[in-house]
């Protein structure tokens, strides 16, 4: 492990119940992050998606990707640039070509693995996936932006 979720609350605004990356296992800044999320039937949004047939919602798992490429694009700022990163937020700017290949339910550690496509400048470039073991269950390009708070 190399962020738990108390790290993890110190580099993203998110708390719960919106926080939806548990734990950091790899990270190569600049280049790629791999996280995790454990999914519980005790999740607030399985009130409502379904009641008698719990599926973890695909717009969920786009955002978990998301979150996690805010932590990579944080973790990857210069030494300068992180002084300041509590006056800065990741917001997202464009997802493309998303996918949902297969259904999550409670029980499963949906695992992202988002890898850097493009930066320049304050503006990151994501291939994103998320994996439930090793399947493939969503992925998307998402594009996002550290601006000041």
């Amino acid at each position: 492990m190399l962020l738990n979720v108390m790290d993890i609350q110190k580099i993203l605004p998110h708390r719960y119940p919106f926080l939806l990356v548990d734990r950091v296992t790899k990270i190569d800044k600049g280049a790629f992050i791999e996280g995790y999320k454990n999914i519980s039937i005790s999740e607030p949004i399985f009130q409502g998606h379904f009641p008698d047939h719990p599926i973890y919602p695909g717009v969920m798992i786009i955002e978990g990707m998301a979150q996690a490429g805010g932590i990579l694009a944080f973790k990857s700022l210069s030494e300068e640039d992180a002084i300041d990163a509590d006056n800065k937020v990741v917001y997202f700017m464009s997802i493309d070509k998303a996918k949902f290949r297969s259904p999550v339910t409670p029980g499963d550690k949906l695992i992202y693995r988002i890898t850097v496509m493009k930066h320049r400048g304050a503006v990151w470039q994501f291939d994103a996936k998320a994996f439930v073991e090793d399947k493939l269950v969503a992925q998307a390009e998402l594009k996002a932006m550290i601006v000041d708070k």
